[in-house]
């Protein structure tokens, strides 16, 4: 749990985050999104204390972040951001033994856990390992980058754009990929955006922040069908706010049961994906199958356009 407390930074007379309160759930994902300005991400980096908040406090599990010297609380918090910020003159496997060889881990710990995190961005390490940054794809640099956050086990990984300099396809599997990883070690995320779509997909709770303030912190449902704020109706955008919706729940999780005709999709596509498949080939219904091909139950036009309205 992450409780953010009145959290305030001024530079002189400027107020750049005013007043912060929020509390993040252990092993969710949240996601701050703003325009440029909004004090986004100031008010993540005042979590691992790269920037000294003027007020107000952050307490990681019910200790406050104050109480130990800020390296210390960094190397207990992973830390991505966009450009990946990998050392270019160290190896992939150098670069994600960083923060293992800064807390005096022996070299049998720190390669078995290289390994396996290299095996687990799918990155043989036999192939990868020994290569250096300039020698990878965008992609693949991206992935080396939340591995060498995570290489130390944190708790809490903090993600500033990480995302941002990606073409959109890579960009969209690198967000599975974070999605996948989550559920995999349960690790507490909080992710900064200026994409309302990004936000959306990734988070189970979004903060929306204006000139310094969170206008509002709840559920991507939620602030699609209540948004407390015209900055926040402008931002999630008022016309295709069903097609929104119908991105935030997966084929699985509406399902009916039932055999049926038509395509077959798998139970992770969302309904904004199932609906394109059934226009594009005519289809009144799907039929859902699980990732090892077992049927799933059916989908038919008429319940998919329902979860496309305002409960």
């Amino acid at each position: 749990m992450i409780e953010i407390d009145a959290l305030t930074k001024q530079y002189g007379s400027t107020t750049v985050v005013d007043r912060v309160s929020i509390s993040i759930a252990t092993g969710s994902i949240t996601v701050i999104v703003g325009t440029s300005g909004s004090g986004k991400s100031t008010l993540l980096r005042m979590i691992n204390r790269l920037v000294e908040p003027t007020s107000g406090r952050v307490v990681i599990d019910g200790s406050d972040t104050t109480t130990e010297p800020p390296h210390l609380l960094r190397r207990r918090i992973g830390y991505a951001i966009q450009g990946h910020g990998l050392f270019p003159h160290r190896s992939i496997a150098e670069n994600i033994a960083t923060v293992p060889r800064l807390l005096g881990w022996n070299a049998a710990r720190i390669q078995a856990r290289v390994d396996s995190l290299l095996n687990i961005f799918q990155l043989d390490p036999g192939e990868f390992g020994g290569k250096f940054p300039h020698q990878l794809s965008g992609g693949q640099q991206q992935r080396v980058g939340v591995a060498r956050a995570l290489a130390a086990e944190p708790t809490v990984l903090l993600m500033d754009e990480p995302f941002g300099a990606l073409d959109p396809i890579i960009r969209a599997k690198a967000q599975d990929d974070l999605v996948d990883i989550q559920r995999r070690f349960g690790t507490t995320i909080v992710l900064v955006t200026h994409d309302i779509d990004e936000a959306f997909r990734l988070g189970d709770r979004v903060a929306v922040m204006s000139h310094g303030q969170v206008l509002q912190y709840d559920r991507p449902a939620v602030l699609l069908t209540r948004p407390a704020d015209p900055f926040i109706s402008r931002l999630t955008g008022t016309g295709d706010r069903a097609m929104k919706l119908l991105a935030l729940t997966t084929a699985g999780e509406a399902a009916e049961s039932g055999a049926a005709g038509g395509p077959t999709v798998a139970a992770s596509a969302t309904l904004r994906d199932v609906l394109s498949d059934l226009v594009w080939s005519g289809a009144p219904e799907a039929t859902v199958v699980n990732a090892d091909g077992t049927p799933r139950g059916r989908l038919t036009l008429a319940a998919i356009l329902s979860h496309g309205k305002p409960s």
